[in-house]
């Protein structure tokens, strides 16, 4: 239930902060003509996102076994890859956020109506269809089709609070440091999402699409009952499996390491941009440059 109240806050705390920038920008520039627009577009991209949901969880329930497994495994590492390049862009790109939709909006101001829309509908529509599709499977993944509903309402609830974190922020009654929050919440989403990866190879085991289903790594069930309390939540936050098979746990060791490795490091150190210049450093790279030019 954990893993999905942080799927829902994460993920839902981007979008209303989105919302948030939106609607803020219009109300200082007295433009608040075009707030119905931006309202609408954002209540589009809602029932798009509920759609898309909902699809996949009833249409799903017409399909054989191994065609579900295939569908949940196809779909878990397709969530894994969308989930794994918004933790990055995000804590890339967090600090641009405002200026880039504050470009956008100016830009749709120009252009009427539909491009208010459309503005509103693409800025909260990508975070609905991620959102949707990352709790599916990870609903998927803890197993809420054995008649728990746990996993749905841990996703629900984390979405609710950040509704109510985003009003807050818009409000301006809540200050917090939001790069350390992506930064430790998109960390935590990593290991969900290692979860996540490995089970959704296990569905395509499952499936019949990759071999060694029986090839276990380990066993310790005795150990740890997957009924038992901390069985269960284990399984809830990591998506944890006391029996995994070798491929299963390969996977999420070569997935987990280096994302996380590399999500945790300082900003830039992969490009080699990570050192930052002191003023004596710059001052005497322009005076030598300034020589340079000299010469003849």
């Amino acid at each position: 239930m954990f893993a999905n109240y942080l799927i829902g806050l994460r993920e839902g705390l981007e979008a209303s902060l989105v919302v948030c920038i939106l609607v803020a920008y219009l109300v200082k520039t007295e433009h608040r003509e075009a707030l119905r627009p931006i309202w609408i577009g954002i209540a589009v991209a809602v029932l798009i996102s509920l759609g898309f949901g909902f699809g996949l969880e009833y249409g799903s329930q017409e399909m054989t076994f191994k065609a579900q497994e295939a569908l949940g495994g196809s779909l878990s590492i397709v969530a894994v890859v969308l989930v794994t390049w918004m933790v990055f862009w995000m804590r890339r790109t967090a600090r641009h956020l405002k200026a880039e939709l504050h470009g956008k909006l100016d830009s749709a101001l120009l252009m009427g109506t539909g491009a208010l829309v459309a503005t509103a509908f693409l800025a909260v529509g990508r975070e609905g269809l991620e959102t949707s599709l990352f709790v599916w499977t990870s609903v998927h993944a803890a197993g809420s089709e054995n008649g728990t509903f746990e996993p749905l309402l841990g996703a629900l609830l984390g979405l609710a609070t950040a509704v109510l974190l985003g009003w807050l922020f818009y409000r301006g009654a809540l200050r917090i440091n939001l790069a350390k929050f992506f930064t430790w919440t998109g960390g935590m989403l990593v290991v969900v999402a290692a979860g996540v990866l490995a089970y959704g190879f296990h569905d395509l085991q499952e499936a019949d699409f990759l071999p060694g289903l029986t090839n276990k790594a380990f066993d310790i069930s005795g150990a740890i009952p997957p009924d038992s309390w901390y069985g269960t939540l284990l399984k809830g936050v990591f998506n944890f499996q006391p029996d995994p098979t070798v491929l299963q746990i390969t996977v999420w060791a070569l997935y987990l390491i280096p994302t996380l490795a590399i999500f945790l490091a300082p900003v830039g150190f992969a490009s080699g941009k990570g050192k930052v210049k002191t003023p004596d450093e710059q001052g005497s790279q322009g005076s030598r440059g300034s020589q340079h030019s000299k010469t003849p």
